[in-house]
């Protein structure tokens, strides 16, 4: 029996079209409908029906598809086994969110190469809301996002999680002392995109304030708010990871509030329906450095503040 046309069967039951199946498998659309119509053929059986340009399986695709994904996935365990190396080339899709992008990342591409030197990746760095869709309609393999994601499918890892902090220019000359909503709702406040939820947490937590209300300067991009806030336009609350030289070389000044937003907590998600074991991999890797940098953030607190201390 033809493996690529067990594979190709359970991306178009999966997918519920074959264009989708052809863009994932990165082939023709034709190529697909002929790989469908020769196990067709040789099962001896009708596997879909398509509607309206949707492809729905028949009832006897619905029988015979639990059979083929345990086939797959007993393959490539096996391929696994005899040759590593061939498990891991192709191609892998990941996104991930810009928090990330600026504290561990660079450290797991070292050892995803070392790992998999010959697997390709395409990155693709955006909001969590964003990059959870792209999971949801297959057009990306693993994500490093805020989450978890709640869906049957999709298998969720923990990573590490990041505190907020409030920061500000010291052009602002903000007083050095415990600050109340009300003194920070004074400047525009810098922060996360509209469509996540850290700035759902912070526009709600502000909108308490019976004052005038905050101004939000909301973007999707960490980098643009960190220089806003470097170039005195406002306050901002962001991850340390983001602004951590800024802090050392005293262009930003952490400021004591009487509120922070709650930390950002991140998974490693990913489909487990059709198994990745590229994706799967990943996430493995992914959890494994998100831990050791989690350790070596909390051992440089704890050095930072025996030596604040003394």
């Amino acid at each position: 029996m033809n493996f690529k046309r067990l594979e190709t069967f359970i991306w178009v039951a999966t997918l519920g079209s074959f264009r989708k199946a052809a863009e994932h498998q990165h082939t023709t659309q034709p190529a697909i409908s002929n790989r469908i119509a020769a196990l067709e053929d040789e099962l001896g059986v009708r596997l879909f029906e398509r509607e309206s340009g949707h492809s729905k399986l028949t009832s006897k695709g619905q029988e015979l598809l639990p059979y083929a994904e345990k086939i797959v996935f007993m393959a490539q365990q096996l391929r696994k086994r005899a040759d590593r190396g061939a498990s891991l080339s192709g191609i892998l899709r990941l996104g991930v969110s810009e928090t990330i992008v600026h504290s561990w990342l660079p450290r797991f591409f070292r050892e995803l190469h070392e790992t998999a030197p010959n697997l390709d990746v395409e990155i693709t760095v955006d909001v969590s809301g964003n990059l959870r869709s792209g999971l949801l309609d297959r057009s990306l393999d693993l994500a490093f996002l805020m989450g978890p994601v709640s869906e049957p499918k999709i298998e969720n890892r923990a990573l590490c999680s990041f505190p907020l902090i409030w920061v500000a220019s010291p052009e602002l000359n903000l007083p050095d002392r415990l600050l109340k909503l009300e003194e920070l709702a004074e400047w525009p406040v810098i922060t996360y995109a509209r469509n996540t939820k850290p700035f759902a947490e912070i526009s709600q937590k502000f909108s308490e304030l019976d004052d005038l209300p905050a101004r939000f300067y909301s973007s999707s991009s960490l980098a643009a708010c960190r220089q806003l806030t470097l170039d005195g336009i406002g306050i901002s609350t962001l991850p340390l990871s983001v602004i951590k030289h800024e802090l050392e070389s005293g262009r930003l000044v952490q400021l004591n509030t009487s509120w922070t937003p709650s930390e950002l907590a991140f998974t490693a998600s990913y489909s487990g329906a059709p198994f990745n074991p590229i994706a799967e991999l990943a996430a493995n890797l992914g959890v494994m450095v998100s831990d050791e940098y989690d350790r070596a953030t909390h051992h440089e607190k704890l050095s930072q503040g025996l030596k604040n201390d003394n």
